[in-house]
């Protein structure tokens, strides 16, 4: 049986653990309700400019057709992985992990075995995980979620467009994780390169749309389109910034719910201990008290 010193240090840690878990569960919430927030005004406009360019992209005279949605061989695909930048978020990142593995098994071995398999980390943990496992990244942004600004994200999806301009890719998939509530967040990927056309997306939709361009084809091409492609990558950021605090608020609380428990069977051992000890010293004082009689 422990020393009561054992067991009293044992549960001043295990306070002290809980009464942390509690903050970052209290600061995860605050952190989420923001994101959340952010997410809800972006998710709708981002859908409907999807579909606007899927439709635009499908109806373009072929002397106007956007670089970004020609179709060409793929001889090499690029991954975008969004993970945390921070631990103490669950399996947030370790699913997206398996899940990507999966993918490429299922989907993506040919390109693995040829080498021809790029990918880019946002996100220090997906950066860190990869770099250990002797992958080479083409590019890796961190420190992008302290600040949900449209700004920061820009930069990393203008890097992606110019490797794809380049030749470099010729797919880009965008692997996330989607805000569903604060206890459920889905992986899931989505190709932003080359730009999907309607009939390619849904062949039940008929893309015989008669769209008016103001000012013009060109402009619509030059301009709205990588815009577009932005916006699909920011969206994507928010998704995963707001499942990164939905899922450590969701871990937070169980580990508070955990150390509760722990603390629980923890005094019982204390006073266990304690009563034996008392009991001992008991026994000690009547085995004296007949030996001096004797």
């Amino acid at each position: 049986m422990p020393s009561l010193k054992a067991v009293k240090s044992r549960i001043t840690s295990v306070k002290s653990t809980q009464q942390i878990t509690r903050a970052m569960k209290m600061v995860a919430a605050s952190k989420l309700r923001r994101a959340q927030d952010r997410l809800l005004q972006m998710r709708p406009y981002a859908e409907k400019l999807t579909r606007i360019l899927n439709n635009v992209s499908s109806n373009l005279s072929e002397e106007n057709v956007s670089e970004y949605a020609k179709s060409r061989d793929v001889r090499n695909v690029l991954f975008v992985v969004f993970t945390s930048d921070k631990g103490l978020c669950g399996a947030f990142n370790t699913s997206l992990f398996r899940y990507l593995r999966q993918l490429i098994s299922s989907q993506y071995s040919t390109y693995e075995r040829n080498n021809r398999l790029k990918i880019m980390t946002v996100g220090s943990k997906g950066r860190d995980y990869y770099k250990r496992r002797g992958h080479e990244l083409v590019d890796q942004y961190t420190d992008l979620f302290s600040e949900q600004t449209f700004g920061n994200v820009r930069i990393a999806a203008e890097s992606v467009m110019q490797m794809y301009r380049d030749g470099e890719v010729d797919k880009v998939v965008l692997v996330y994780n989607t805000f569903k509530n604060v206890a459920t967040q889905v992986v899931t990927n989505e190709q932003i390169l080359p730009v999907e056309s309607t009939s390619e997306k849904d062949e039940k939709v008929t893309n015989n749309i008669d769209y008016i361009y103001e000012p013009s084809e060109e402009y619509i091409v030059e301009e709205l389109i990588p815009q577009s492609l932005k916006i699909q990558f920011y969206k994507a950021y928010l998704e995963s910034a707001a499942s990164e605090q939905g899922a450590r608020m969701t871990a937070m609380d169980q580990a508070t719910d955990n150390a509760g428990e722990l603390l629980k069977q923890l005094k019982l051992t204390y006073n266990r201990t304690r009563q034996a000890a008392i009991t001992k010293e008991i026994l000690e004082i009547v085995a004296g008290a007949d030996a001096l009689e004797s």
